[in-house]
């Protein structure tokens, strides 16, 4: 028999990750709620680290942010609007521009010393060591 630890706050986040995509989907279909930019992210774990792994095309580099504080990741950024040009008649316009900001709570304690990010053609990679595990100090107590 195998025990799986359970972990609320990770269904908590899984219910809310396809709720979004329900809404991302509509986006797709051409019903925009917002003017908001929300770039797709991949994570995964290995043994020693985290890797992130996010398509943010059209972005410059001066205009994103990456924070890790308390185990909680965070990529904010803009995708700015270019300036409109009044003499184009547009037949469709889907691209989207605006404010983001992705959070993710890592499950294990992450080094933050040992944070590396890299950013080329779009394309932004995160890769974020994990602390050794501390040894767990056991005393044995004399009976009297």
């Amino acid at each position: 028999m195998t025990l799986i630890k359970f972990e609320p706050l990770r269904e908590i986040e899984s219910i809310h990750d396809r709720i979004q995509r329900y809404f991302d989907d509509f986006t797709n279909f051409g019903f925009t709620f917002t003017d908001n930019f929300n770039p797709r992210i991949d994570i995964s774990e290995d043994e020693k680290s985290f890797n992130v792994i996010a398509e943010i095309p059209g972005i410059k580099k001066d205009n994103l942010k990456i924070t890790l504080q308390d185990n909680i990741l965070t990529i904010e950024g803009e995708k700015k609007k270019e300036d409109e040009v009044k003499e184009k008649n547009y037949y469709r316009s889907e691209r989207v521009f605006g404010n983001f900001k992705r959070c993710f709570t890592l499950p294990s304690d992450v080094d933050s010393e040992k944070v590396d990010a890299k950013f080329e053609d779009g394309i932004l990679k995160i890769h974020l060591e994990k602390l050794e595990p501390k040894p767990k100090n056991e005393k044995v107590i004399e009976l009297k």
